[in-house]
């Protein structure tokens, strides 16, 4: 016997029948970032999902804790999508000894790449800065991971197609479903050896995205773990619409700038869809500049317009026939050097910055938040969901001021929460998607603040009868 059969959970006796799988909650409980779901089953581990934590100090420590199992022993990781709460610790675990398939969509493994070597620029960076400067507790400050783990971390990427069932590790088998919540995300399927079967949500799609068509309806499982991001709360789209619009002409008007801090993964591209609508029914001035500053987001923006171009399924057909024009707000000028940003801050306003990251927990956006809050003729538009312990948040729940770079940064802006823009179902529309399948053994709400996860619990007991729960983090549960 191996010692990566040896460390595996210990086999049933020849012969006799599999035992349920093991089901363990390493992330993603009580929280919207860091989800991660060991699956082990008599021959195999898998992981759903290997996401970075974010926001509070506490949560952010958790990152630098190694998983309860050998990375060794995980056969596979299926990865739902390319946003860093749910790829971003895949260079870390490689880094501890995984070296097994990466299993995700084709649209997914390109968005990945960019993500992972963004953060490990990041983190590399971040620690320089520590170093250089004193502020870290650690000394010397390390970085989590750097671009040789990311180099050995895409080498185990392994595509596969929305809708087929693929063998990914000893007796289990998975299908991935189209998500709705950006391109490549999927909902996962996976039969375990002894026949029972897990379903995963990841992040799921509104149905009103403004590119992606809806997700495929859920089909049933034995036991579900669902997102609940927007559990207790209701999008106002078209209210939200206009919220968006009359911040821009008062911001506009007074001669301001607005800076949308927005994630470089379908964030972007759906505010750069919004913009360009706006400016095609004349509600944006044809003079007035979109930045947008992100090299990151550049990049994703590059694998949507191969998506449009190639017509993917998954694409809105109104998007595929309006081409690239539906992602470019013209004039549109992009960001993608050091120089090039630095030149935004001198050309003044009336503009509009769009720049990562969209909690505003790093990346270029700082830099311009620390130049435009001061300024009460500017504006910052939040356009999704912010989580707890992000500058982000901080400012839609009114902070006076925020920390950037050691010091602390006035407050005088306009600051406008417009959740529309959010890519995540909320409480109804998760309802909806859940509304027709049969009951599973269990729901389990993830990927959520407690009172989100407790709202939709409720709400999930209370409208369809199904039992539902939210589970504690390291919490080991059955599937059956």
């Amino acid at each position: 016997m191996t010692t990566r059969e040896q460390r595996r959970r210990p086999a049933s006796h020849a012969g006799a029948q599999s035992r349920p799988g093991l089901l363990t909650f390493l992330g993603g409980v009580g929280t919207v970032t860091g989800s991660k779901f060991l699956v082990e089953s008599d021959h195999a581990r898998v992981l759903v999902d290997c996401g970075l934590f974010q926001g509070l100090a506490d949560l952010r420590r958790r990152n630098w804790r190694k998983l309860p199992c050998d990375a060794a022993d995980i056969e596979a990781v299926v990865v739902t999508h390319a946003h860093l709460d749910h790829c971003g610790y895949l260079p870390r675990l490689v880094r501890h000894g995984f070296r097994g398939r990466i299993v995700t969509t084709e649209s997914s493994a390109r968005l990945v790449e960019i993500v992972l070597r963004d953060s490990a620029r990041l983190q590399v960076e971040a620690a320089r800065h520590a170093n250089e400067h004193g502020w870290s507790k650690h000394r010397p400050a390390q970085p989590l991971y750097d671009e040789g783990d990311v180099d050995r971390t895409l080498k185990l990427v392994d595509t596969v197609a929305i809708g087929t069932e693929t063998d990914i590790a000893a007796g289990t088998r998975l299908t991935l479903h189209h998500a709705g919540h950006i391109l490549g995300s999927a909902w996962a399927h996976l039969t375990l050896e002894d026949g029972h079967t897990l379903a995963v949500s990841g992040d799921l799609g509104r149905p009103g995205h403004p590119l992606l068509r809806p997700a495929e309806p859920f089909s049933g499982a034995d036991v579900l773990l669902m997102e609940s991001t927007y559990g207790n709360r209701h999008h106002e789209d078209e209210a939200g619409r206009e919220h968006f619009a009359a911040v821009l002409a008062r911001t506009l008007g007074r001669g301001g700038t607005v800076v949308i801090p927005a994630f470089a993964l379908d964030r972007t591209e759906v505010v750069l869809h919004e913009l360009a609508v706006l400016r095609s029914e004349g509600r944006l001035p044809a003079a007035v500049p979109v930045y947008v500053d992100s090299p990151m987001a550049l990049a994703a923006l590059d694998v949507y317009r191969d998506a449009i171009l190639a017509r993917a399924p998954e694409l809105r057909s109104e998007v595929t026939e309006a081409g690239s024009a539906a992602l470019s707000p013209e004039p549109f000028l992009a960001a993608r050097s050091i120089q090039e940003s630095i030149d935004i801050n001198h050309a003044g306003g009336p503009a509009v910055i769009v720049s990562a990251s969209g909690m505003a927990t790093g990346g270029r956006v700082l830099h311009h938040l620390r130049r435009l809050l001061p300024d009460p003729r500017n504006a910052v538009v939040v356009v999704g969901f912010a989580a707890q312990g992000t500058r982000a948040r901080d400012l839609v729940d009114g902070a006076k001021s925020l920390k950037m770079f050691g010091e602390y940064v006035p407050v005088r802006a306009e600051v406008a929460d417009v959740p529309r823009f959010s890519a995540h179902a909320d409480a109804a529309q998760i309802l909806d998607w859940l509304r027709g399948a049969p009951p599973p053994n269990t729901t389990y709400l993830v990927h959520g603040e407690p009172d989100a996860a407790m709202g939709l619990r409720d709400r999930i007991d209370r409208t369809l009868g199904w039992t539902a729960v939210v589970p504690r983090s390291g919490e080991h549960v059955l599937v059956r």
